[in-house]
């Protein structure tokens, strides 16, 4: 397929995650259009090829398909079906996706006021972090029409490694509240497994030599272990971002009558990140939580 065959894509919120999937999204040669509401990102992603936009309705109007990547479900919402959102802007038949994570309630909300204008609409969060968004290696998880997952399959291959999709609308955010839960609780056992190791004295290079050799390795103690050894808390993955994830899950377990233990526990540390101001950091900040609880330092 050469360039001219490619679709025009707009995108929505470039941050940590949104900017470098931009990036990621010209050089496989697509045209793109932006908007964002800090504009250096703007200015830096024009620099190299893309254009910008004034709204999301007008990225809508140069677009066939709109990607949202931007914080919380109230955000999607406006820069979607909001008073300059994509709706306001869209050609029957364009295709918007959400790749935000929030909840499967917003992701029906949303589809159904797109939906009403003659739009296709998918859900379709991401796990990588930053890391992954600049190496184009994300995890993918989408919901919704299957026909219209197969017609955007090429644009989440310039994006991601791993795509999956996982059923009807609604079901990329259930299965990334699932990835939620799991990266909460592995972020919070690499933290006490360093914190219950020096304090017996092992040395902490040591327990992650021999943790991430063994059944207990995880992404989280490769990643997050070095950094916070190092005392390194700067964002890859914001805490901020994951409590309010965790936030959509003990909403969800609510509305299901399921108890999760552990994952309330996370939820809960994670309250005290951002009770401590501390928000804005990395997800391995909770190390510090732990910390204070033992009034000891992984040394």
């Amino acid at each position: 397929m050469s360039n001219a065959d490619l679709p025009k894509i707009g995108f929505i919120g470039l941050g940590l995650m949104g900017k470098p999937m931009s990036g990621n999204l010209l050089k496989k040669g697509y045209t793109i259009t932006v908007y964002n509401r800090s504009k250096k990102s703007v200015e830096e992603l024009e620099a190299v090829g893309a254009k910008s936009a004034s709204s999301p309705k007008e990225v809508a109007e140069n677009s066939e398909i709109v990607i949202a990547m931007v914080t919380d479900a109230p955000d999607v919402e406006e820069v979607i079906l909001g008073p300059q959102g994509v709706i306001h802007g869209a050609s029957k038949g364009m295709i918007v996706i959400d790749m935000s994570t929030n909840s499967p309630d917003t992701a029906n909300l949303v589809a159904l006021g797109l939906e009403k204008k003659g739009l296709d609409f998918l859900d379709a969060p991401v796990s990588g972090g930053d890391k992954g968004a600049k190496e184009g290696t994300l995890t993918i998880m989408v919901g919704g029409k299957k026909e219209v997952f197969d017609r955007c399959l090429p644009v989440f291959k310039a994006l991601g490694k791993t795509i999956t999709y996982v059923g009807r609308t609604g079901s990329g955010q259930a299965m990334k509240l699932c990835n939620q839960v799991a990266v909460s609780i592995h972020t919070v056992a690499t933290s006490e497994a360093l914190l219950f190791g020096t304090s017996l004295g092992l040395k902490a290079d040591d327990i992650l030599k021999v943790l991430t050799s063994g059944a207990a390795n995880s992404w989280n103690l490769q990643n997050l272990g070095p950094k916070i050894v190092a005392r390194d808390f700067e964002p890859g993955f914001k805490a901020a971002h994951l409590y309010k994830d965790l936030k959509a899950v003990i909403r969800s377990l609510e509305k299901e009558n399921l108890t999760l233990p552990a994952a309330t526990t996370a939820y809960e540390l994670f309250g005290a990140v951002l009770a401590s101001k501390s928000g804005e950091k990395g997800t391995q900040v909770v190390a510090r939580v732990l910390e204070k609880l033992a009034e000891r330092e992984i040394k």
